[in-house]
């Protein structure tokens, strides 16, 4: 992997954030594209963070600053990332599960699905499964793209399972999972359609799920 993207890595895992500008530049000049940067810079540097704070060197202090960093990173990047075919794919419910309030890692995914084609309905953070039923039932979404940063709320996972399902909405809709504490092995666990290991990752998994249905 070339020695920039390693450094915009770095840049995130350290907490960076008067440097990310600068490395995230130099990819740029180097001619590397947004996305690249963003797949091996940025979201491998997030799962480390991630890794960092399941494992108890980083606390919520840290994750904290690192999104801080990633969002002064990215406003290099978001201009140059292709929105201009927003909705032709279907609608994607986007949304970080209940009692979970980190959102760079789900902003980063609806940036990437409005790229791909997709109209995205961002619920924000902290979102009770009642309001993701609600607003399949009024848009008639194809998918819910969840965000579970921490272990504590793996079980907002099955919540929102259950009362899609109690909706009967659980066949029409595709849901995918993904944040630091996020396998597929829970994602198998708690019977939803896919786990993405990054945020890149995003947009193949649902022109596969969409593209199936």
């Amino acid at each position: 992997m070339k020695e920039s993207i390693l450094a915009v890595q770095r840049m995130v895992i350290d907490l960076e954030i008067d440097a990310i500008k600068d490395a995230i530049q130099k990819c740029l000049d180097e001619g590397i594209p947004p996305l690249e940067i963003i797949e091996d810079g940025i979201s491998k540097g997030l799962t480390v963070v991630g890794e960092k704070f399941q494992e108890g060197e980083y606390y919520l202090s840290e994750l904290v600053l690192s999104g801080e960093v990633v969002k002064e990173g990215m406003t290099l990047l978001e201009d140059k990332i292709d929105t201009s075919n927003t909705g032709n794919r279907g609608k994607i419910i986007l949304a970080t599960a209940k009692g979970d309030i980190h959102d760079i890692g789900k902003n980063i995914v609806g940036m990437l699905l409005s790229a791909g084609g997709y109209q995205v309905i961002d619920l924000g953070v902290d979102v009770h499964e009642d309001r993701i039923v609600k607003e399949v039932k009024e848009t008639g979404a194809e998918g819910i793209a969840l965000s579970v940063l921490l272990t504590t709320m793996i079980g907002s996972i099955k919540d929102l399972v259950d009362a899609l399902t109690e909706a009967g909405l659980r066949d029409r809709v595709k849901i995918a999972i993904g944040g630091a504490c996020t396998s597929q092995q829970l994602a198998d666990e708690m019977k939803v359609d896919a786990f993405g290991e990054d945020a890149v990752e995003a947009v193949k998994i649902f022109n596969k799920l969409i593209a199936a249905a």
